[in-house]
């Protein structure tokens, strides 16, 4: 059984990689920052709110499968 907690993390970060994936970079920054808001540490979230910004600034190709490929390191 999971937590209150983790419950709403998954529930926030679910929605939130729904949206990142459907190139909705605000709503899932959106739903990311929720998950934060239950847990801040929650890293995956912390990972696609970056990746989101980056996107919203540089938009992937339009044909674009979901994969982020890094381009520092």
């Amino acid at each position: 059984m999971i937590s209150e907690k983790m419950r709403i993390v998954l529930q926030h970060y679910n929605e939130g990689l729904s949206l990142y994936r459907s190139r909705d970079w605000d709503g899932a920054i959106e739903a990311f920052n929720k998950a934060l808001e239950a847990d801040p540490q929650d890293g995956p979230s912390l990972c696609y709110i970056q990746r989101s910004r980056e996107y919203k600034q540089t938009p992937p190709p339009l044909d674009w499968d979901g994969v982020f490929t890094m381009t520092t390191k």
